[in-house]
């Protein structure tokens, strides 16, 4: 579907080498940035408790964050999951106050916030056994119930970001061996440096502003690779037909073809899903903000490196008709009378 055509190519190759460069620089910049600042890493990866409470009516968000961010235990996160009433609480990791010290005051503060006092009530549990346990009494209602706390140690995080930095490589490595089976290895080299182009970007702009680092963020840094290697294949598909179709036209005019002529796919495709970012950004809350954020970033330079990056560095690698057509002419068959007819 189209919803505009335009009938000339736009030179995009021929202005190639300035637009790399302000890529180098964008990229360079994020690396330092990497290096000297780091990444502001979540509870998941760094360790901290998780706290779990359940409340009686639906749970005001912008209370319960206000009430332990007054706390002054860092950077928290606080969020809804499963219904309405349950809340989930990560604080970040203190060496200095024990675990269950800190559920306590933050059990106590959110039950202060409902009015309601701290007691200890004896239960029984299905086995028979009597525990003390922590209650929000309110005039005899019970407000908010703390349903769950839990420590992660900064091993667990460890392994995480350790099993986050596999992942991340496996799947570049499984782009460049799809890259190099479909079309040809040296656009599969071009793809990987566009992709990475935007991957560190990503990262750049988080390790600046010291935005946190979550695993919903590094879901979304995964999916940017996906969405940017998509538009890459369909780029190394037009050229590929470019090639056959166009025989008197250089590499970078069928280039230049190829970018200009998904450039209506391109608008409209991007466009959707840009809208679509940016109202979990907009409208999502502080649950999805970030995630809808790298998104957000991603896809603007995933669009950019896509038609700038990816296409100039396969130009620049050499990549000719001979490259494309090599693996379909083995494939003929000898005893075809249409062999080496060319669609």
């Amino acid at each position: 579907m189209e919803f505009f055509r335009i009938r000339r190519d736009i030179p995009f190759m021929r202005h190639a080498l300035v637009f790399n460069a302000i890529s180098f620089l964008t990229f360079a910049a994020a690396v330092f940035f990497l290096f000297t600042r780091g990444l502001h890493l979540s509870v998941e990866f760094t360790g901290g408790t998780v706290i779990e409470t359940e409340y009686a009516q639906s749970a005001d968000i912008e209370r319960v964050r206000t009430t332990i961010e007054a706390m002054k235990f860092g950077e928290v996160q606080v969020q809804k999951f499963g219904t309405s009433r349950d809340v989930l609480i990560r604080l970040p990791l203190r060496g200095d106050v024990k675990q269950t010290e800190v559920v306590s005051r933050v059990f106590e503060q959110l039950c202060a916030a409902e009015k309601g006092t701290l007691t200890q009530r004896q239960t029984t549990t299905d086995k028979g056994e009597q525990i003390s346990r922590q209650v929000c009494d309110a005039s005899g209602a019970e407000p908010v119930r703390l349903t769950r706390s839990e420590f992660v140690g900064p091993q667990v995080g460890k392994e995480l970001a350790e099993d986050g930095a596999k992942a991340l490589a496996f799947v570049v490595v499984g782009i460049m061996i799809y890259l190099a089976l479909r079309f040809e290895w040296k656009f599969a080299v071009a793809a990987i440096i566009a992709n990475l182009h935007d991957v560190i970007i990503i990262l750049g702009f988080f390790a600046y502003f010291q935005w946190e680092f979550s695993l919903s963020v590094l879901a979304a840094v995964l999916a940017v690779l996906g969405y940017s290697v998509n538009e890459s294949v369909v780029i190394f598909d037009r050229i590929r037909e470019a090639f056959r179709k166009y025989r008197k036209m250089t590499t970078a005019e069928v280039i230049d073809h190829a970018i200009t002529s998904t450039m209506s796919r391109t608008i409209i495709t991007h466009g959707s899903t840009q809208m679509m970012v940016l109202s979990m950004l907009l409208f999502g809350g502080p649950t999805l903000h970030y995630f809808a954020l790298a998104l957000t970033i991603g896809i603007l330079f995933g669009i950019y490196s896509s038609v700038f990056v990816a296409a100039a560095i396969a130009m620049w690698l050499g990549v000719r008709r001979e490259d494309l057509l090599s693996s379909s002419k083995k494939d003929q068959d000898p005893n075809d009378p249409n062999a080496g007819a060319v669609v």
